[in-house]
């Protein structure tokens, strides 16, 4: 396991959280923990659930309502086509999650994304300031990235 991987608590879901993140982006889940006798849950039920992403591991646990997901921490995910930045949005906005702005999104567990193509780092950094500057005000009225109309304003009018 490396030293550092990223532990996101949940209420209930983090099973239901870890299969659908690892469907989704191509994972797998690497281990699955049980509460035992005298937890403070159903003994039997997911206490946490390891996983792999493109490999990086996360750890899902079942905490309880204590503690909740906010956007000041997301994921990242880096998607190359605009097929890649709608599949996973769509799959991520299913079921009770929602668009944001700018690329970012909250799962239907509360936790914050950002999915973003790569070129989007390029065009911003164009050293053609008004270029740049296009590209930053088209984002800034995208909820879902759309890769066509970063270009188009590159381009410009």
């Amino acid at each position: 396991m490396p030293k550092v991987s990223p532990f996101l608590w949940f209420d209930g879901t983090a099973g239901e959280a870890a299969n659908l993140y690892v469907s989704v982006l191509g994972g797998k889940i690497l281990e699955e923990r049980r509460w035992g006798a005298g937890a403070p849950v159903p003994e039997g039920s997911v206490m946490s659930v390891t996983f792999d992403i493109d490999g990086q591991q996360f750890t899902a646990f079942n905490g309880g309502p204590d503690h909740h997901f906010t956007d000041a921490t997301s994921l990242w995910v880096n998607a190359d086509t605009q097929d890649e930045i709608d599949r996973v949005w769509d799959a991520l906005t299913a079921d009770g999650g929602a668009g944001v702005a700018c690329g970012w999104l909250v799962d239907k567990f509360g936790l914050s994304w950002q999915v973003v193509p790569p070129i989007l780092g390029e065009l911003l950094s164009d050293p053609d300031a008004e270029k740049a500057g296009r590209v930053m005000q088209a984002m800034l009225g995208m909820v879902k990235l759309d890769i066509a109309g970063l270009e188009a304003a590159a381009v410009g009018p």
